[in-house]
């Protein structure tokens, strides 16, 4: 049986097992109504209105155009892609019921659901479909989605509720891609580049008003094709950079959940009346980008000098509260085609010798760049104490997030490139994302995220054939290999896999942290 054809298999059993959940309310316990009143039963004050704090700011609300976490988590309240995630990064169905693929993995067939509108009040049909992936396919649009969009050759209204995508080639990991929030084409003609502000998709919640810095709001779609499954009227995100603070908001109930719970805090929050602590095996990799067009680290052995320098042990300790594991390569064992390298053993005398072979015996200055919350602090000034025991003299610069994404990514040019490292981390939800969109030399910024500007001509062709093939056995064989080039030329410092955490008041249901970092509220909901 070729491959295609057990694609094809498979996502009838996945659509099929998944269409039977589609229309109930979620699991876990029954939720109560979310209208404002007494609980008939209790006499207690009902919610209607769900606070989450995070700890950040949010960039953007185009998904066409995003590259954090936060964001993209946020926008999964109002936007869906043909296909969706579940909590655990399943794939289920979203604005399609079903879909089919050629043999050579090159055509996509997609049926649509049908009856359902834009919270602007436009239908959703196969034409809405064609205008978002020809916005993503086109280069001059200079969108992020366009790196996993390239291969789409032509998107065909086949009729008003079937489209068909032809690829130039296969893509292994196109069926991931189509998770990809769609737009209201009416919203998209009105507003332009502005959409960013102004989210218009299908969603279980629709947009309110976003004030930059302090606060997102949404509220909850009374037409959305899964009625019933979530019931909280409006929530409200929040930007929380302090760690204390969110914890207290937590305590207090000012907040119902907080995204990410301070590790130092697991413990005490734990037994905290009122208080659920929830943890997540994650696949988010954390690590230090090091641009390699920048001198010293155009040397590999500066770039494993400080490899060895930093005591992975530690770190985990210190910074993550024990919360976490050494990354052993360059993703989370938890993603396919993982293939474990081992680490750089903390080692200060062999640090200094690569070092002084490189003629830096005396060491150098540099900066390590990262955003305001409490977390990120805490891991530049553990990088910056690490390294300086071999006479590496860091200085920490920290930036609100939106203004350090622009220094990094609103370059024209890799040589415009002021970064020397980055302290950041990495969700994946596949090998590709983990893989190409970081090591690809394609994907220098502006163009994607290879921040470390790294570039090896066998990890290029490698991941060429792996997007190409379709064989598993291949993928594993080429992905590996990839791993192995990367972990022995060093673009990164190697950190951990993190564990995710967090906070929510005992009464809310419904509300997950995907294992990428995702804020799952699909079916939200107060007990």
């Amino acid at each position: 049986m070729k491959k295609a054809s057990s694609l094809r298999a498979a996502s009838v059993l996945l659509f099929s097992v998944a269409l039977l959940f589609g229309c109930s309310s979620g699991g876990g316990t029954p939720a109560a109504s979310t209208n404002t009143g007494a609980n008939t039963e209790t006499g207690a004050p009902q919610k209607d209105q769900m606070v989450i704090a995070v700890n950040e700011n949010f960039i953007t609300m185009d998904p066409q155009n995003t590259g954090d976490a936060l964001s993209s988590g946020v926008q999964t309240s109002m936007y869906e892609g043909l296909l969706i995630y579940d909590k655990d990064l399943k794939l289920m169905p979203g604005l399609a019921t079903e879909y089919s693929v050629n043999e050579d993995a090159t055509e996509y067939t997609f049926k649509l659901r049908q009856n359902v509108k834009f919270h602007d009040g436009t239908p959703f049909n196969a034409e809405a479909v064609k205008i978002n992936f020809d916005r993503m396919s086109n280069q001059d649009n200079n969108l992020r989605a366009y790196r996993n969009y390239k291969y789409i050759k032509s998107t065909e209204v086949v009729d008003e509720y079937t489209v068909k995508v032809t690829l130039t080639q296969p893509f292994s990991a196109m069926i991931n891609k189509f998770t990809t929030g769609i737009i209201s084409p009416a919203a998209l003609e009105k507003y332009g580049k502005e959409i960013s502000k102004n989210p218009v998709g299908t969603g279980p919640y629709k947009f309110v008003e976003w004030v930059q810095g302090d606060h997102l709001t949404v509220e909850l779609n009374p037409d959305h094709w899964n009625k019933g499954a979530a019931k909280v009227g409006k929530i409200v995100y929040k930007p929380v950079p302090e760690n204390g603070s969110r914890v207290a908001m937590l305590k207090t109930g000012e907040a119902d959940v907080i995204y990410p719970l301070p590790e130092q805090q697991a413990e005490t929050l734990g037994g905290a009346e009122g208080v659920k602590v929830e943890r997540t095996p994650s696949t988010i990799t954390r690590y230090v980008s090091i641009n390699m067009l920048k001198k010293p680290f155009d040397d590999l052995r500066v770039r494993q000098a400080i490899n060895y320098a930093v005591d992975k042990d530690a770190f985990i300790k210190v910074v993550k509260a024990g919360y976490g594991t050494q990354l052993e390569s360059v993703m989370s064992p938890t993603i396919a085609h993982y293939a474990k390298q081992g680490v750089y053993e903390y080692n200060i005398e062999k640090a200094k010798q690569l070092l002084k072979e490189a003629g830096y015996e005396n060491g150098f200055t540099t900066e390590i760049w990262g955003n305001t919350n409490s977390d990120t602090m805490k891991g530049m000034q553990f990088i910056q104490q690490q390294l300086q025991k071999i006479g590496v003299t860091v200085e920490v610069k920290s930036m609100e997030e939106a203004t350090l994404s622009d220094e990094i990514y609103g370059i024209k040019s890799p040589e415009e490139a002021k970064m020397n490292m980055w302290y950041v981390s990495w969700s994946s939800a596949d090998p590709d994302n983990a893989m190409r969109s970081l090591f690809s030399s394609e994907n220098f910024p502006p163009a994607g995220a290879n921040t470390a500007f790294y570039k090896n001509d066998i990890v290029d062709q490698s991941i060429k054939e792996a997007t190409q093939s379709s064989d598993e056995a291949k993928q594993k064989a080429l992905y590996g290999t990839v791993q192995e080039h990367v972990f022995k030329d060093a673009p990164w410092i190697f950190l951990a896999v993190d564990e995710i955490l967090y906070g929510k008041r005992a009464n809310v249901n419904g509300v997950y942290i995907t294992p990428s970092g995702g804020i799952y509220v699909r079916e939200a909901a107060f007990q």
